[in-house]
Parts: C-alpha cells; structure tokens; sequence
C-alpha cells in the first residue's frame, strides 16, 4: 500500500468550515445510531412481539435477519454508491429510505409483512451506515481523524446501548409498535441536517456499481441463514433446508469467483493483502460474531425466564452503556498513544471474561449479583476495543477509499451477527431440546401434557404451558438458561480467538 504524507493526507479532506464538520459527525452519529439502535431495540420487544403474532422464535430470528441479511449483503454497495454518486447524497437517500421502512415496520399486520419491511429497512441501513464514516473521513483530516471517529464510536455505541433502555419502556408502557416509530423524528432531522450542514464528497476511485456480486452474497447468505434458523425445527434432512444450504454454498462460491475477476468488485479482496485491515476484520468477524449472536438471546432470558420487565430488560445494559460513554472517546485515543495492537488484544480478552459471565446465572438471583458483572465487564472490553479497531480499518487503506473500507468491515461485522444469531439459535434449541426432554421425562408427567409442551418447544421459553402441566414452567426455564450457557460459552471462545487474531496479525505501523 502507498503511504502519504501528511500533506496529502490532509488535502483528500473536503475543504469546509469547522461548523460543517460538527455537523457532519452529529449528522454521521445520528445515521449510524439510528442502524445500530434497530439492532438493539427490537431485542426487547422481540417477546412482545412473539407473544401478539403468536409466532415462534424462528419467526423472532428473520425479524432480527431480515433486517441483518439486506444489510451485510448491501453495505458493501452502498459504501461504493457513496463514493461515485456522492457521499452526502446516498447518506440523505438512505435515511428517507429507513424512516418510510421504519414506518411500515410500525403498521405491520402480521408477522410476514413485519418480516419484508424489516427488510426495506436493512437496505435503508446500507446506505446509512458506510456513508457515516465515510463523512467523518472526507471530513476530518487524517491527524484528526482519531480523536473525531473516537467520538462517532463512543455516541454511537452509547444509542445501540440505548437502544434495549428506550426500546423496553416504550414496549412496556406503550405497544411494540413504538419501538419503530421512534426512528421518524430521528429520520427527519437527520435529512434536514444533511442538506443544511453537510459538505459532498466523493471517493477519487469508484468504479462500477457490483450488481452481479450483490446478488450472489444476498442469495448465498440467506440460503445459509435459513437453512440453520429452520433445521431445529423442519430437521436437517428436510428438503427445504438442505436444498436451501447447497444454493447457498453454490452462490457464495460464485460470489467469491466473481469477486476475484470483477473489475470492479462490492469486495475487493486485494485490499486484505494489508495486514492491519485483514487482521482487524478477521478480528471484527470473531468478536461482533460473539456480541450479535449472543446479546440476541440476553433480552430473551430476562424477560420470559428471570422475570424481568421490558424496561427492565433494557435497563441491565446501563452499566454498559455508562462505560461505553466514559471510556469510548479516552480509547479513540489509544493508537495515537500506544498503538492498536494492544489494545485489539486486550479489549476482546476482557469481553470474553464478560461473556463468560453471563453463562454463570441460573433461574432467579438478584441482578448485582448476576447479570450485573457480565454487563460491566463486557462494556469495559468492547469500549477498549472499538475505536482502536475503527481507526485502525479506516486508517489502513488510502482515503479515497474510505466508503469501501468503511463499508467492508460494517459489512464483516454485521455478516457476522446475522450468521452467529442462526447458529446460536441451533446451538441453543438443542441445549433446549436435549435439557427439557430429560427433565419432564423426570417429571412423569401426562403423557398429552408432555407432548403439548413439547409441540410448542420452537417458542422455547415462550412456551405455554397446558392446565396442570404449571409445575412445569421451572423445567422450561432451567432448559432455556442451559441452552444460553452454551451459547455464551461460545460467545467467549470467539472472543478469545479474536484477542488472537490481533496479537498475529495487527503491527503498529511507524508514525511519520
């Protein structure tokens, strides 16, 4: 890669005001938060969700991945559309395009058109969240670049975090329908801001739009999403699960083969022959592989095992929101100070400690003592982690591909939930499954009541139990916790491994 120098640099920034780069990160943390808090704030309404369509917790999941799917499998498109029709201008297109999303969501009749148009809002979202970065990078010159993405990662970490708070006291207090409408005002304001404040740019090298490759990874991906989501339930001799698999397979390797001769690839894989930007997007892969599959399920177990309240449920991330917010801008600062390898290696060994955490409450207990300490821990290493590896990503490639870089590793990391969120939930539905069937056989309970319990056993703790059978409500919650523990076991291994991923990979590059 061709290094610059400062000049350079600085001259790939859009010259603007001071005023219009304050704009421009207000404009970038409202767009991404606005992403990142769909992810989490319909965590917590998921269950009042499943319990008003009456659907089942693979009908939870494509709530989460449709959303998820139209997102990693578009980012990297709308990072490229960013650089060649404007960055402003695709910015602004996808916060219209998520609020009318936003608001179908909201009217939603029945859980299939919930499904669709949490779709429309994934593809609203991949225009969004390349472009936030994007703006901050054609903005900001590079030695201050740092200290302005610190801040974009610590607000934005701070509304994901926030997400799960809101989420749960409109659920509770209100409907779940206002989990949704919560984006409008947002919407609205952010596209007067950007046609008010924020300066176009353009990247200096967008080629053609990958239309070919786009279709490959969004077929391909969701051929192995549903494949893992419907198995634990249809079996994984069924033939609309294996048939779903091998096109899944088949279009990814296409997507790969295509990738390799496009001349213009959404991926373009001669940018990880840089050993920084391979090696934190492995690392992104592990670790937001550990944090989506795994927070998926947290706001399950609260609600429909421990007991908690909708607000409740969001509430236990405050500590990880406090943290996020305290520390998030201190560790934008750290590659300037110490570099990005340590604190890559560091920061997802601590989050494997919290996840860990979470695997040791069982039903009941109080939250200081239980789920309290995961939360703190799991925020003190992801706010390690973040901005270091942020900036490390936008830093390793020239600027003029900043919607490109920016949109890879947004597209890695979000890959990586869709995908953990699926093979959790197969990971836990058989802990569930192999814990519920040991137990009520323990029971000796009726044979019709065990058979209805084990007929909704898709729900899994949103379960209902048969009259009589209530003596069974603690054995479905002993299941559930035993098919979390599992889950958030994994969580920490990936985690571990992403710790390792830095420690081999990442090199402090020599400063100028």
């Amino acid at each position: 890669m061709t290094k610059h120098a400062p000049e350079e640099s600085r001259a790939t920034s859009v010259d603007c005001s001071e005023g219009a780069r304050r704009w421009t990160l207000v404009a970038a943390i409202i767009g991404s938060g606005m992403a990142f808090v769909d992810g989490t704030i319909v965590n917590v309404a998921l269950p009042a969700i499943q319990r008003a369509m009456n659907a089942t917790t693979a009908d939870a999941q494509w709530v989460m991945e449709s959303y998820a799917l139209l997102l990693s499998a578009l980012l990297l498109v709308g990072g490229v559309l960013g650089d060649r029709f404007g960055r402003r201008r695709v910015f602004a297109i996808g916060a219209v395009v998520f609020t009318l999303a936003s608001l179908a969501c909201a009217a939603a009749p029945g859980i299939t058109a919930l499904i669709v148009a949490r779709g429309a809002q994934g593809l609203g979202a991949a225009l969004l969240v390349p472009g936030s970065l994007a703006l901050i990078t054609s903005a900001y010159p590079k030695e201050r670049r740092g200290r302005a993405i610190g801040t974009w990662s610590a607000f934005s970490g701070v509304t994901a975090a926030l997400g799960p708070v809101l989420g749960g006291f409109l659920v509770e207090h209100f409907s779940w329908h206002w989990a949704f409408l919560i984006n409008l005002p947002l919407g609205i304001a952010l596209v007067l801001i950007c046609l008010w404040r924020v300066p176009e740019s353009h990247g200096a090298e967008a080629g053609h739009i990958d239309m070919r490759g786009a279709m490959l990874a969004t077929i391909g991906l969701a051929g192995v999403v549903y494949a893992l989501i419907e198995a634990p339930l249809l079996g994984w001799q069924a033939a609309p699960v294996y048939v779903a698999a091998i096109i899944g397979v088949i279009a990814l390797a296409a997507f790969a083969f295509v990738e390799q001769r496009a001349s213009s690839p959404m991926l373009p894989l001669a940018h990880f022959r840089d050993r920084n930007f391979a090696g934190a997007n492995l690392l992104t892969f592990l670790l937001y592989a550990s944090l989506g599959g795994s927070m998926f399920f947290v706001p399950l177990n609260l609600i429909q095992v421990q007991g908690y309240g909708a607000t409740g449920a969001g509430a236990s991330l405050l500590p990880f929101i406090v943290i996020m917010f305290a520390l998030s801008r201190v560790a934008g600062r750290l590659v300037d100070v110490v570099g990005a390898r340590l604190p890559l290696v560091v920061g997802p060994t601590v989050a494997a400690v919290g996840f860990a955490l979470y695997a040791l409450p069982g039903v009941g207990g109080s939250y200081w003592s239980t789920f309290f300490p995961a939360s703190v821990v799991l925020g003190l290493g992801m706010s390690i982690t973040i901005a270091p590896l942020t900036t490390t990503v936008m830093n390793a490639l020239d600027p003029s591909l900043a919607g490109t870089a920016s949109g890879v590793n947004n597209a890695v990391s979000r890959v990586a939930g869709l995908i953990a969120i699926a093979v959790f939930g197969v990971v836990l539905t058989h802990g569930f499954d192999v814990a519920l069937r040991a137990s009520l056989a323990a029971m000796h309970l009726p044979r019709d009541a065990v058979e209805a319990i084990m007929a909704q056993r898709a729900k899994l703790a949103g379960i209902e139990l048969p009259p009589g059978a209530e003596a069974a409500r603690r054995v479905v919650d002993e299941a559930f916790v035993a098919g979390f523990r599992q889950v958030m076991i994994l969580s920490s291994v990936l985690a571990v491994l992403a710790a390792a991923a830095a420690a081999l990979m990442i090199r402090d590059k020599a400063k100028p």
